[in-house]
């Protein structure tokens, strides 16, 4: 039976950040997107709040500064290399994040076969965001039975990697989960735990488990 492969972005792939923060480094934000990256980590506001304060910082952001904060992002070293290796030995590689989609879905050219991420109007903003659209910790476990449809495996065969209470949920539905240089709440749930720089050295820990 082939496994899915899901990996968190913010704090996981990225290492000690998260994509609004280097979008927002991008548009010289770094005070205010860290004070509020400190209220939603303090439980001050919510995803869809979140979404909405982002979506007033980033009046002024375009393309080009969403592509300078992807490629000038702290990613973890071997993501494609892994993710390379999962596909050929038949399993499948997604990733589910809070973050923006239009970030988050950028990791479908270096070989995740599905990205989700909250839906944010296209770039640059014309149009407000839509909470519907706006994803939280429960989500992930939605997305994540729907791509065990779409690929055709169980929650049984699934592996989760991530690092903070955002993945709690999901860790928590899962047989298999990896803890990447994560909050010990999240740490103390996990099947194993990684700390370090590089995702191949983390899928070693579950790659001979079938």
């Amino acid at each position: 039976m082939a496994r899915l492969h899901l990996f968190d972005l913010d704090g996981t792939l990225l290492h000690g950040t998260a994509a609004p923060v280097e979008i927002s480094r991008q548009l010289g934000l770094d005070a205010e997107i860290a004070a509020l990256e400190r209220d939603f980590v303090a439980g001050h506001v919510d995803s869809p709040q979140y979404a909405a304060r982002v979506h007033e910082l980033w009046a002024e952001l375009t393309d080009e500064h969403v592509t300078g904060a992807f490629e000038g992002a702290p990613w973890l070293s071997g993501i494609r290399e892994t993710w390379a290796e999962i596909r050929a030995g038949g399993d499948y590689c997604a990733v589910v994040s809070l973050s923006p989609s239009f970030f988050v879905e950028r990791l479908l050219g270096w070989g995740a076969h599905a990205a989700h991420g909250s839906v944010f109007p296209a770039v640059p903003f014309t149009e407000p965001v839509n909470p519907a659209g706006i994803l939280d910790a429960a989500a992930k476990v939605k997305i994540t039975n729907r791509l065990c449809e779409e690929f055709g495996v169980g929650l049984g065969d699934c592996v989760a990697y991530g690092d903070s209470l955002s993945d709690l949920e999901l860790f928590g539905v899962v047989p298999v989960s990896v803890a990447v240089n994560a909050d010990q709440r999240l740490v103390s749930l996990a099947t194993h735990s990684y700390v370090g720089r590089d995702l191949r050295k983390a899928y070693e820990l579950v790659r001979a488990a079938r």
